[in-house]
């Protein structure tokens, strides 16, 4: 699953027009205006858009586009006249009006405030209510405005419903952004995957902000509030550096910003907030766990006791800091298997902030509870740490805290010169590098997996037909025995849930065909969905959480003959902006590729790297192999190329990963690899391993890391133009597939998944460049062309 970037919008639209460009090109040729325009299904235009990602370098196409073959129509007019003679011009017209260019949503699905009366689409939501209730509750702080953010008060990537503050005072449901409302106005930021989303769902009190940086909401807030006046949030929902912006941006406005650790939307929600969860907090059986919780509260204190500050304390206040150090699991948050608490560890202590009611009297026990040495887990209210960590900041203490995660709801109560601060706490960096237990945990969780993704996987879908759902089936697949996105999403979290050691998915599947997958998070709905053709391409990205692993891998099919658009070879003197899918898929796997090899530099470079530099050497240094290929012919992607996982924690693990701020590559971290490409308004695709990084063989003697892959799902080689691979690279692709065989046909034998397993047979055969899989269409182009050239002549 992609990670957070800051990637443009995307849009399904009705219609499609060809370029100024194309279209002067046709009518000087063909003698005859071209205005074509080209109908979806009406349902693409209902999909809800949840983060969207556009390439950037669509513009960039677009130029190569009409400066490459079409340009020639461009000049003498001499040289014009013979170019229009040859009829096959025609076909390269008809081609540039119907290829699906980026257009604009209907009126109907969006809001238009402009009007009078408004237009709002059935998806928006009234929150007149909602904002009346806030406002009382403003004057009644004496507040002039309050901010509103989207985060919970442990700064997780996904919040309970009963956090969803945000989406409940504006409408808005996006993952990102943050609401700000006045006695009189009311607005919301957000980044580009979301614009069109919010005018889907707010209504006419909100103002869309496009733009996500402090500065700008500080800069509306000044606008729209007097001087004097107060300014409230709630500090438990801003990071410790978000406060810090905020303050600074204040400072010297006559305005005043002022923490009201009561939450007001909490207060004007009243009693229709969803409660606070209650399902029993259990204990990993020690089979599904690296170390024990002594262990790990030992390691911890070691590390506080050498570190230069020598701190007395240890503040936890991310939610999987704790879950991993305890080794405990429940399920507050959708998708992962957390439960609300913190933990402060001081060097006599242990204390627990839960809620205690949660506990059986058997987990009670595995933690010491009854006791009160140094190694006794003392429990303490949840909704008492803030008190309690002012408490114990009254003695002579140090406190360590990680700023990434704590909010400024605890930090503003720790007097400064009793705070050790550092990014990361020491749990979360030992939590990113897994041991040689937890390793194989991770590894078997993904063996484990490779039967959801078989020919004999089926579910009846509430009086639908019969269908295939898993995406490995899928290869083979007719579409009519698919009903559709959203079903392929449910049925392979159901399957998932009936796994052994599971607890469901790990996050929302994207399960989209055509257009859709050009939208990097695209999720169908039950409601809202499109039925599957063997047109298109369909992508599936999902991910599993079992006791042993977190699990998480994209694939992308065709179950029919790709189009000639998505068969077309490389070549200058083609159009960039028609170079297929096939081709970026074959891109994509240069890039995974690139950035998995052990093998020595070739033209794509390797990924290996001296331990030495290991300190110095991020995964943003790395990530550049990824997109090389793609760079090479001026294409991009928009979203992160990997993230850090866990041991059935966070399928999205901080803080590794291949962005600027994650933390230095180190033996024993695993990681996504997941390069894309996504043609706006026609495919998209993603291909997405796990890595396990370890040291690499080398000829001569050194100390290198190098990444192996974990995830061992073949490709689909309807999709591969083997003619467009190096001999290395084939020769990786043939081992990948080989390994495949010898890591999960076992596995398969052994649970008497006979089909499963000649399905593996088959789509594991090595490939081979004597006989691509497609035909190279730049020599079927010359063919074509000498051949309407003697038929012209």
């Amino acid at each position: 699953m992609p990670s957070a970037g800051q990637p443009p919008r995307h849009s399904n639209c009705e219609t499609r027009v060809p370029s100024p460009a194309k279209q002067s090109l046709c009518q000087r040729s063909l003698g005859k205006p071209g205005t074509v325009a080209h109908t979806y299904n009406p349902e693409a235009r209902k999909q809800r858009q949840k983060d969207v990602t556009t390439p950037k370098s669509h513009a960039t196409a677009d130029e190569l586009h009409e400066n490459s073959l079409f340009s020639k129509a461009s000049g003498d007019p001499m040289a014009q006249a013979h170019w229009c003679c040859y009829p096959w011009l025609v076909l390269l017209c008809a081609c540039a009006w119907s290829y699906p260019q980026p257009g604009y949503l209907g009126r109907e699905d969006v809001r238009n405030c402009s009007t009078n009366p408004p237009h709002l689409p059935v998806t928006a939501a009234n929150t007149t209510i909602q904002l009346a209730a806030l406002r009382q509750w403003m004057q009644a702080w004496n507040l002039t405005a309050y901010i509103v953010p989207d985060t919970d008060a442990h700064m997780s990537e996904y919040i309970g419903k009963h956090d969803e503050r945000r989406a409940w005072i504006s409408g808005f449901t996006g993952s990102a952004g943050t609401a700000v409302v006045t006695m009189g106005k009311a607005a919301v930021w957000t980044d580009s995957r979301y614009w069109t989303q919010a005018d889907r769902q707010m209504d006419c009190n909100w103002e869309l902000k496009k733009e996500v940086s402090i500065s700008s909401i500080v800069t509306w807030i000044l606008a729209e509030v007097p001087a004097g006046g107060h300014v409230g949030f709630d500090p438990f929902l801003l990071s410790v550096d978000s406060w810090e912006n905020y303050n600074l941006e204040f400072q010297d406005s006559n305005r005043r910003l002022v923490s009201v650790p009561t939450n007001l939307v909490d207060l004007a929600w009243g009693s229709d907030r969803p409660p606070m969860p209650s399902q029993p907090i259990y204990a990993l059986p020690k089979e599904f766990t690296g170390s024990t919780w002594q262990e790990k509260v030992s390691t911890v204190r070691s590390y506080m006791k050498n570190h230069a500050m020598a701190p007395t304390g240890l503040l936890l206040s991310a939610l999987d800091e704790t879950a991993w150090l305890f080794n405990l699991r429940s399920g507050d948050i959708p998708y992962n298997p957390f439960f609300y608490s913190y933990t402060l560890l001081t060097d006599s202590s242990i204390r627990l902030f839960v809620n205690k009611s949660r506990f059986s009297l058997e987990t009670l026990q595995y933690l010491n509870t009854s006791c009160s040495s140094p190694m006794c887990v003392q429990l303490e209210d949840y909704s008492q740490v803030r008190d309690s960590v002012k408490a114990y900041a009254s003695g002579n203490v140090t406190i360590l805290i990680g700023l990434s995660y704590t909010t400024y709801g605890l930090y503003e109560v720790i007097p400064k010169e009793k705070l050790v601060t550092q990014e990361y706490s020491p749990v979360m960096l030992m939590k990113a590098v897994k041991n040689s237990r937890e390793q194989a945990l991770l590894k078997a969780s993904h063996i484990r997996e490779l039967p959801f993704f078989s020919p004999t996987s089926k579910m009846e879908a509430e009086g639908q037909e019969l269908v295939t759902m898993i995406y490995s089936s899928l290869y083979l697949s007719a579409p009519s025995m698919v009903t559709g996105q959203s079903w392929g999403r449910w049925g392979l979290e159901r399957q998932m849930e009936n796994e052994s050691f599971s607890s469901g998915p790990s996050f929302e599947t994207i399960s989209a065909s055509g257009l859709n997958a050009a939208l990097a998070h695209y999720s169908p709905t039950k409601d809202l969905h499109r039925k599957l053709s063997s047109d298109e391409m369909y992508l599936v990205d999902s991910g599993g959480q079992y006791w042993d692993g977190t699990t998480d891998i994209t694939r992308t099919v065709h179950w029919g003959t790709p189009t000639a658009f998505q068969k077309v070879s490389t070549g200058p003197q083609f159009p960039l902006q028609h170079w297929p899918s096939v081709y970026s898929f074959c891109t994509l796997q240069k890039g995974g590729k690139a950035i998995s090899r052990k093998a020595k530099v070739d033209s794509l470079g390797s990924i290996q790297w001296s331990r030495s530099n290991l300190f110095s050497l991020s995964g943003r240094m790395v990530e550049a192999f990824a997109r090389r290929a793609l760079w090479e012919v001026g294409l991009n992607y928009g979203h992160g190329t990997g993230h850090g996982i866990g041991n059935f924690l966070c399928v999205h693990e901080w803080p590794v990963g291949f962005q600027s701020n994650n933390i230095a590559m180190a033996k024993g971290m695993f990681t996504s690899i997941e390069p894309g490409y996504y043609q706006d308004g026609e495919f998209g695709i993603r291909l997405e391993d796990v890595a396990l990084v370890v040291e690499a063989k080398t000829k001569h003697p050194g100390a290198y890391l190098t990444f192996e892959v974990v995830s061992f799902v073949p490709y689909d080689r309807n999709l591969i133009d083997v003619s467009l691979l190096s001999p290395e690279q084939l020769q990786y692709l043939n081992q990948y597939y080989q390994t495949i065989r010898e890591k999960v046909g076992p596995e398969l034998q052994r649970r008497q998944l006979l089909e499963e397993f000649a399905w593996l047979e088959q789509h594991t055969q090595p490939l081979s460049a004597m006989a691509p899989i497609t035909t190279s269409l730049t020599s079927m182009w010359v063919a074509f062309t000498l051949a309407i050239l003697s038929w012209s002549s």
